[in-house]
């Protein structure tokens, strides 16, 4: 467990470090925001403890523009209720009042070591899942984890790591869909100062911050396929190079690879590699839907129910037996996730002694649920909502928040973003003065638009 502790190291931080450290965490302390954000960048951590006295929502918006998925807990010498509500607010997962209580201390340890997306399950078509996920945890093999989005193939590779040799070391994940393919190179390998227009200082990549332990490629089926090629180099070797270094850096990890695509199918297509698709899919665990699995539903809707009922303070309310015809009725196009959602609504809108129909069943009237519509026809409204929400406006408005939105994403580097765009810096930049010169906030490198204004 590596634990950063952010803010003035005061008497009181001092000995919440101690007691960290005797329950074997590794202790890194930073004084300032950014201090804590350049330790981020090139080392990484399992779990950030802030003081309150810092910018707890600043800090966690730096977070959140860095693509930094770091648990953040505050920590404060306030015993007043509002401040761990402020602070919860502001983005933190938990508050912890000083002086520390050893106890508390060495759960919330334990609960980011678990990380608290369990794997529910009852069903026997999950049970023989998880079975072989077990047995294979030990070795050092690939695994290629597969099923329709919403399933649970992230909580099931947090498995996998949880009951490997590795567990002791960072599971690291990355969505390689979520981010553009001009950056997810830079993200995974890391890039040396002065790589590219807006590359201040080195950032270590996602292989190197998983040294020891496991790297989970979500949704791997996304990835470009000139990437791919580089991706293969480093699983087979073991071996990454920085974008703009100079020298290979070793790393000692375990690749786990999700997709809910057919990936024998994208290697027909040519959208995918075969010899990475070979070199990924050593072990194959597939996760079954859960209109597959209906003996999970319940078990999965009452821990969704007590989960959120213990998030919002509401009183934990027994399934109806209306409720949970309902659910096992349900085809689930969404899965897990979808179950989960439902749950989370049902139990803020739940007034009876126990959830019924009505708290179960959309707000909108929509049967929830239901099977999706067929694709032409959701890709058919999508096209004409955009439509009509470019009516009535300029071409220099649209291009305008196309550009400013874009540079957003890629924390004002001009040279990323023009690549996305597809035009030259020079036409960016240009671009970028005129909307300047008529008074327009323009975030500088390493600043999105809500940070220059």
């Amino acid at each position: 467990m590596r634990l950063l502790i952010a803010g003035p190291l005061g008497g009181q931080l001092i000995e919440a470090t101690r007691i960290a450290m005797r329950r074997g965490a590794a202790v890194t302390h930073a004084a300032t925001q950014d201090q804590a954000m350049i330790h981020l960048r090139a080392k990484g951590a399992d779990l950030i403890m802030a003081d309150v006295v810092l910018d707890i929502a600043e800090l966690a918006a730096a977070l959140d523009n860095e693509r930094i998925r770091t648990p953040l807990v505050a920590c404060g010498t306030s015993t007043n209720a509002q401040a761990a509500v402020a602070a919860i607010q502001a983005g933190a997962r938990e508050y912890i009042p000083l002086p520390p209580d050893p106890e508390l201390i060495a759960a919330v340890l334990e609960a980011v070591a678990a990380d608290n997306r369990s794997l529910v399950y009852r069903d026997e078509a999950m049970a023989r899942v998880v079975k072989l996920a077990e047995q294979v945890a030990r070795s050092d093999a690939s695994v290629l984890i597969t099923g329709e989005t919403g399933v649970g193939k992230e909580a099931l590779a947090r498995l996998v790591h949880q009951k490997s040799q590795r567990s002791a070391k960072p599971f690291i994940a990355v969505n390689c869909a979520a981010i553009p393919d001009q950056l997810l190179e830079s993200e995974l390998f890391g890039h040396e100062k002065g790589a590219f227009t807006g590359a201040v200082a080195r950032r270590v990549g996602k292989f190197e911050e998983a040294n020891g332990g496991t790297l989970l490629l979500d949704e791997i089926s996304e990835m470009d396929v000139r990437l791919q090629a580089k991706l293969l180099r480093a699983i087979q070797e073991r071996l990454i190079d920085r974008v703009g270094g100079g020298a290979p850096v070793r790393v000692d990890i375990r690749i786990i690879a999700t997709a809910n695509r057919n990936l024998a199918e994208e290697v027909r297509k040519g959208t995918f590699r075969e010899d990475l698709f070979y070199r990924l899919n050593v072990v194959n665990l597939r996760i079954p839907p859960l209109r597959e699995r209906s003996g999970d539903i319940i078990e999965l809707a009452e821990f969704f129910t007590r989960k959120y009922a213990d998030m919002n303070g509401a009183p934990v309310r027994k399934l109806g037996v209306e409720a949970k015809r309902m659910l096992l009725a349900a085809q689930w196009p969404g899965n897990v996730r979808e179950l989960e959602n439902t749950m989370h609504r049902a139990v803020l809108l739940s007034t009876d002694a126990e959830i019924g129909p009505d708290a179960i069943r959309a707000p909108d009237g929509d049967s929830f649920g239901a099977r999706p519509r067929d694709a032409a026809a959701r890709a058919a409204e999508t096209a004409e909502a955009v439509t009509r929400s470019l009516v009535g406006r300029t071409v220099a408005e649209v291009e305008r928040e196309l550009i400013l939105d874009t540079l957003d994403h890629c924390l004002g580097n001009r040279t990323h973003a023009a690549k996305i765009l597809g035009i030259s810096i020079r036409t960016l930049r240009n671009k970028l003065n005129e909307y300047v010169d008529a008074g327009m906030k323009v975030p500088e490198p390493g600043q999105s638009r809500v940070q220059a204004a």
